[in-house]
């Protein structure tokens, strides 16, 4: 195995210090709207998305390394030399030179090179790989730092997302729109009527659905009622002017009425059925109750006796244009209506035009789904699908929805340019999300929810039918998922960055590089795929043990997309994607941890063999506990790495299944392992504490990070002095294995944080907050409620900290025993008694004086300007 000379090799930026703060503020605002900030990631689905602004600054602190490679531009203006870079927008403030502002870059001062992330930023020469590239956000942050980038992804889902966003800066604007209008023209129309409703304010007017809201029935298999499989009888909580009630339904005569409450009897406003709106009958569990002869039965097991489900359509979400553009009233214009007898009649029409017709069969597909993890029930999913009488994709769907969609697909079909068709393919799969019988209606949020809200397939007794098409209102048909088509694209010609300036969110002008470049995307796995070159950098986002189940959730669109694609790839000729190759924990596989951790080893082994001597691996991880950084650690350094740094990221937590162990995610990163030396575990252990605290304090000297952010940093500190000595740490005669090593790592950096560390970083700040606390607290053994219990804050009258002479505080302090109190609590009783100018107490006048009350009162004295602090405890 080659053996980098260290001495030859630069360190990077990222290897020594990385702008965790700065990232973690954008990257939280770009986690709520994506759409914004990288609408050419927004373009499609994929699970788990690292978020782009995070992969932006990956690679500016992994690819610019060399000043006379690097190029600078501002958007809109002149481009510069890096070596003599200067702000050109005002001529009294010149920004130093890039070549300091790289070697400036450590813990204490992270943000050197911060500034250039708002700018286009060129680097010369630098060949990037993913090798596991899903979404393919990495490669679009990296290419448009001007790298030559490859991407690996076993998934052909992921294979055509990423292929899709990487060519849209190619793409015609024109004609990609003509031939949506070539779409639009051919059947519209056809689609816009199968969704047409009565408005109940004007029976003139035809109204658009919005949403079908379906519930599920069964008959009870004691006494063979039909029984509708409500959970409750809401439909929407209520809107405008009717924002404090509820919209309900009527079990009694079907309609559709606003009740002040919908957890206490209400009375039908059409019939005067009276009941509790809550009350289904179906109860937690999966059970429903016969209201008839009282038999409580499981639904599944119902559906196991042979039965199969029916289905009512009972409401409506309309929008009536006309009353719109009369300038009506928004509640009349939007709200919700008890479905009638030519709702249904539509339905049906609908229905027909789907089972004669032959033609349209091809654009659907018809293969059985695929049993699986997540699709049957498993350690990771409970949601058995085949329990509720799912069998093939087509059962996903109801007969009106197969016939839109396949009208639909058919014409997209008929688009002679394969490119733009894709394009339009891409629009069509996405909007499936929200057009199938997995899709819930929002009652609070009042708007319908994609079939993916976790990560899995959830079977519903109620769903919401979208409108395939759209109107006006809605989300999630074809029409808003084609504008979002249309905005990655027109993203890609013109990128923009959005940054934090001052606290103030800004955005730039266009750059004139678009997002494109040289790529290369293979579909395979990486440890099997051919690569022609080695590579300066390898930027990723590796699968997590069991987090997504990629091949079973990506199946829902690949059964679809493979339709248009087979005869043109044949990545897209399976029935299904790839899953038993897929590196990922899946029980329907028979893989495990274990063999995951094996596989993923096999991976890092691949990437060190494609990897420059001096290039670099950075990803992001998962954060887990000692077991897993434990193996990740022995994987990296066994093939070939010593692990360099390690940074927090706490944004878009939403997009991963979590437990209680995956609380953030961390960027790793590693180098081609150096020489490894014999070192005795005393030694390296006090090497590795030096290096924490040298690290905790270059922290704090210009960060506000919380003690489990701070701890990460350390971990990767303790780790890069670990890697050094490999395999070859001896403690009492025996060689100590990596997650040994781990374990004493976490007992160095991780001991016990106290309520008075965290008070005092509170003390130290402007304004704390409550989130100030929260924050603080994460990833660290104290709770918020530890310190509200300690009087330590209030929220009595907003958000404030209690001072030692605050009366709250005092009283806690003086009903405390002496000796259970903290050195905070002790130092301040003393600051207290010496205030009151009272004889100290026997008990307080015994304590021991520690250095730790001395360390506090003396930070007291600094932080408050109150000189008393260091004056309590002299002698």
């Amino acid at each position: 195995m080659p053996d980098p000379d260290t001495d030859s090799r630069e360190e990077l930026p990222i290897e020594r210090g990385f702008p965790i703060e700065q990232v973690n503020d954008l990257a939280d605002r770009e986690g709520r709207a994506k759409m914004y900030y990288r609408p050419l990631s927004t373009m499609h689905k994929w699970w788990a998305r690292q978020l782009g602004s995070v992969f932006r600054a990956i690679s500016l602190y992994t690819l610019v390394d060399d000043p006379s490679a690097v190029t600078v531009q501002s958007p809109g203006r002149e481009e510069m030399n890096l070596s003599d870079f200067e702000d050109k927008e005002s001529k009294s403030d010149t920004t130093a030179d890039v070549s300091q502002l790289l070697d400036s870059v450590s813990l204490s001062n992270p943000d050197a090179l911060w500034e250039l992330y708002p700018k286009d930023v060129r680097v010369s020469d630098k060949a990037v790989l993913d090798p596991f590239m899903g979404g393919g956000t990495s490669l679009m942050e990296a290419i448009r730092f001007g790298a030559d980038v490859t991407g690996v992804d076993l998934n052909p889902v992921a294979w055509f997302i990423t292929k899709k966003e990487m060519e849209a800066h190619e793409v015609d604007k024109d004609e990609l729109r003509d031939a949506f209008e070539t779409v639009r023209d051919a059947v519209a129309e056809d689609l816009q009527s199968r969704y047409k409703t009565t408005c109940p304010h004007d029976h003139d007017h035809v109204a658009d659905i919005v949403y079908a809201l379906w519930v599920r029935k069964l008959d009870c298999t004691s006494c063979g009622e039909t029984i509708p499989l409500f959970k409750d009888y809401r439909v929407a909580n209520g809107r405008y002017e009717n924002d404090d009630k509820y919209n309900v339904y009527c079990p009694g005569c079907d309609s559709v009425f606003l009740t002040d409450d919908y957890r206490t009897e209400s009375s039908c406003t059409e019939c005067g059925h009276e009941y509790v709106p809550a009350n289904g009958p179906v109860s937690r569990g999966g059970n429903y109750g016969c209201p008839s002869c009282g038999l409580k039965y499981s639904i599944v097991d119902a559906i196991a006796d042979g039965q199969s489900y029916t289905e009512d359509l009972y409401a409506i979400e309309y929008y009536c244009t006309t009353c719109d553009d009369e300038g009506k009233d928004r509640s009349t214009v939007k709200g919700y209506k008890a479905a009638s007898d030519e709702d249904l009649a539509a339905f049906n029409q609908a229905k027909s035009a789907w089972e004669s017709s032959e033609s349209l069969r091809e654009y659907v597909p018809d293969g059985e789904i695929p049993e699986g993890a997540i699709t049957a029930a498993s350690r990771i999913n409970g949601n058995d699908v085949f329990s509720h009488g799912y069998e093939t994709w087509q059962d996903m769907f109801n007969s009106r929805q197969l016939y839109c969609l396949s009208t639909l697909l058919s014409a997209i079909d008929s688009i002679e340019d394969q490119q733009i068709k894709e394009y339009l393919l891409l629009a069509f799969s996405d909007s499936l999300m929200f057009q199938n019988n997995f899709a819930l209606y929002s009652i609070s949020g009042t708007k319908i929810e994609g079939i993916f809200r976790q990560n899995s397939y959830t079977p519903l007794v109620e769903y919401a039918e979208n409108n395939v098409w759209g109107t006006r209102a809605g989300r999630g048909t074809f029409k808003n998922t084609w504008e979002k088509i249309v905005n990655a694209v027109e993203f890609a010609h013109h990128p923009t960055e959005r940054h934090l300036e001052d606290g103030e969110l800004k955005e730039t002008e266009p750059f004139d590089h678009p997002v494109g470049g040289d790529f290369t995307l293979h579909q395979g796995d990486i440890r099997n795929v051919d690569l022609d070159e080695k590579y300066d950098a390898v930027i990723t986002d590796p699968p997590y043990y069991d987090n997504v189940i990629y091949s079973e959730v990506a199946d829902f669109f690949y059964a679809w997309q493979r339709l248009l694609l087979a005869d043109e790839y044949p990545t897209f000729t399976s029935e299904e994607t790839p899953r038993r190759e897929s590196i990922v924990a899946n029980p329907a596989v028979d893989k495990d941890g274990d063999m995951f951790e094996a596989e993923l080893k096999q991976s890092f082994s691949r990437i060190r063999e494609v990897l420059k001597d001096d290039g670099v691996l950075t990803f992001t991880y998962r954060h887990g506990g000692k077991e897993s950084w434990g193996a990740l650690l022995q994987s990296l350094c066994d093939v070939g790495f010593d692990v360099t740094a390690t940074y927090p990221i706490s944004a878009n937590l939403s997009e991963f299944v979590m437990g209680e162990e995956l609380s953030f995610s961390v960027i790793v990163v590693a180098r081609p392992a150096t020489r490894r030396e014999p070192v005795s575990w005393t030694s390296l252990r006090r090497r590795m504490h030096r290096e924490a605290r040298n690290a905790r304090e270059a922290i704090r000297a210009n960060q506000t990070l919380s003690e489990g952010d701070i701890s990460v940093v350390e971990l990767g500190r303790c780790f890069r002095e670990y890697s050094k000595h490999h395999s070859k740490v001896h403690r009492e005669g025996a060689v100590m294995e990596a997650d040994e090593v781990v374990e004493e790592i976490y007992d160095l950096i991780t001991g016990d944080v106290s309520p008075d560390q965290i008070y005092l970083d509170l003390l130290a700040m402007d304004s704390p907050t409550l989130d100030d606390v929260t924050r603080l607290c994460r990833g660290t053994n104290v709770k918020p409620d530890d310190l509200r219990s300690r009087r330590l804050f209030s929220t009595d009258d907003g958000f404030a900290l209690t001072r030692w002479s605050d009366e709250e505080r005092q009283h806690y302090l003086r009903n405390q025993a002496v000796e259970d109190l903290s050195a905070l609590e002790r130092v301040q009783l003393l600051r207290y008694e010496a205030e009151q100018e009272v004889t100290t107490s026997d008990d307080v006048r015994g304590l021991e004086v520690t250095g730790e009350m001395i360390d506090i009162a003396t930070e007291l004295a600094n932080i408050t300007g109150d000189e008393e602090f260091r004056r309590l405890l002299q002698d």
